[in-house]
């Protein structure tokens, strides 16, 4: 009976991990990548194509994901995958980066966001304390102020939201994706058909580029496009709360990877539609931080100065979103590592009344807002995007091994098209890391150093166990 009172309570359903599917996906990606996209490869069409790639790529991934998931529907995700394939030490090591650094970082990175749309409408300027200093190469502007206390409050009440009952969570999630899509769909369909001086002759190759530009530059592309799909591997960390998991953890990730892919491949489209090349090139990026992104340009096209205030509402919603979806899926890797005995005993005390790993949720909720007033969560999650490719390659690879291991396990959902999608996965997701160890070089290595330092860590556990 003790037992049982200790247990997640699947209170998921198939409508709710659908959204947390979809609602982890689609942050702010989707609306700002497009313009460091174009400036690398220059034409609209690898712009296009690059997001189509992206988006089969992770729909090979969450192929395969599903029968892992269906197969072993527990709190944890990759990390059950990983210790049922690979053993417990490359389990911790995932665990480890996704809680400390990766998922983390993800949640400080979105907290912030929300703080920076957010400032459109409210008066979040105010800096009371700043600092320059260098972290990982790179120059750090510190600033404390309006923005990081409205980012810490934004990530510690959707904490507190998600130490409610499972389903609570789920509903929140549900609710915001709805409002996420409706959003966006009002500029997909007010760009196609109300924009004025919006014209297909926008998406023609412009003159004296090239219409291909060499497999490593699109790589680099793709990469930036994997990272708006980012989050797709997300829900089956909270595979132990999904009603009839062998149903739904299944349907949950093809179809929402679907309507992602979706989304994006026709809000880019809508991009080039609505404007000249040149004004995608232009738009908010590394090189012109000043500039309007290119979906509030897009907007503009139809509903003028009002434009960039609909991008920023959806903005902040879509921001919301992510970030609760990556509250609730994040903090079940802990709970899963510490009821192995590898992580701190804290992390697997579940609510008596709620049945959460309230513990985790807050643990989790405190170093995010760490980070989030550290400043330094872009530049930890552009080392560890490399190393998370690792792990996913790692983790859909794992579909082999548990196939010659476990022969007569159940099943309830095989890869479509194994083994031919796992493998492309897996042969496109080595490419991938290749190409970005040589395109970046620092980040790839402090990335894997970022690993490497739970190795003592996992030892320890190992040992008190």
């Amino acid at each position: 009976m003790a037992e049982a009172k200790n247990r997640l309570i699947r209170g998921l359903t198939l409508t709710d991990t659908t959204a947390l599917v979809i609602g982890t996906v689609i942050g702010t990606g989707v609306f700002l990548k497009a313009a460091p996209m174009a400036q690398g490869v220059g034409t609209p069409s690898l712009v296009l194509l690059a997001w189509v790639a992206a988006g089969l790529l992770s729909l090979a991934g969450a192929l395969t994901y599903a029968e892992l998931g269906a197969m072993l529907p527990h709190a944890g995700g990759e990390y059950v995958y990983l210790r049922q394939s690979y053993g417990e030490a490359s389990a911790f090591l995932f665990g480890w980066q996704r809680f400390i650094v990766a998922g983390s970082a993800s949640i400080a990175s979105l907290g912030a966001g929300v703080a920076i749309f957010l400032s459109v409408f409210l008066p979040l300027n105010a800096v009371w304390a700043e600092h320059q200093f260098r972290f990982l190469g790179q120059t750090i502007n510190w600033q404390f102020g309006a923005k990081q206390v409205v980012a810490v409050g934004i990530i510690l009440l959707l904490s507190a939201m998600n130490c409610l009952t499972v389903a609570f969570g789920g509903k929140v999630q549900s609710l915001l994706t709805v409002l996420k899509i409706a959003g966006i769909a009002i500029i997909i369909g007010g760009v196609f058909f109300v924009s004025k001086g919006a014209t297909w002759s926008n998406l023609a190759t412009p003159q004296g580029t090239a219409s291909w530009t060499g497999l490593s530059v699109f790589g680099v592309a793709m990469l930036a496009a994997l990272w708006g799909y980012d989050g797709w591997n997300n829900m089956p960390m909270a595979a132990g709360e999904v009603r009839d998991p062998g149903r739904n953890i299944p349907r949950a990730l093809i179809f929402g990877m679907i309507i992602v892919m979706a989304i994006y491949c026709l809000l880019n489209l809508a991009y080039f539609y609505a404007l000249p090349f040149n004004e995608v090139v232009t738009s908010n990026s590394t090189l012109y931080r000043d500039a309007l992104p290119a979906s509030a340009k897009a907007a503009q096209t139809f509903l003028g100065d009002y434009g960039g205030r609909l991008i920023s509402i959806v903005f902040v919603i879509s921001a919301i979103g992510a970030l609760n979806g990556s509250i609730l899926s994040n903090a079940r890797v802990p709970y899963a590592m510490a009821e192995d005995g590898l992580f701190f005993k804290g992390m697997k005390s579940l609510s008596k009344t709620t049945r959460v790993p309230v513990f985790a949720i807050m643990v989790q909720g405190f170093w995010s807002c760490v980070l989030a007033l550290s400043g330094t969560f872009d530049q930890l999650t552009d080392c560890l995007l490399f190393a998370s490719w690792i792990f996913y390659g790692l983790t859909t690879s794992s579909v082999f091994v548990l196939r010659r291991k476990l022969p007569n396990a159940d099943r309830p959902y095989k890869t479509l098209g194994y083994p031919l999608i796992p493998l492309v996965f897996v042969l496109v997701a080595i490419w991938l890391i290749f190409n970005t160890l040589f395109a970046k070089p620092v980040e790839s290595v402090v990335g894997l150093g970022l690993i490497v330092i739970g190795l003592p860590l996992y030892f320890y556990f190992k040992r008190r166990s």
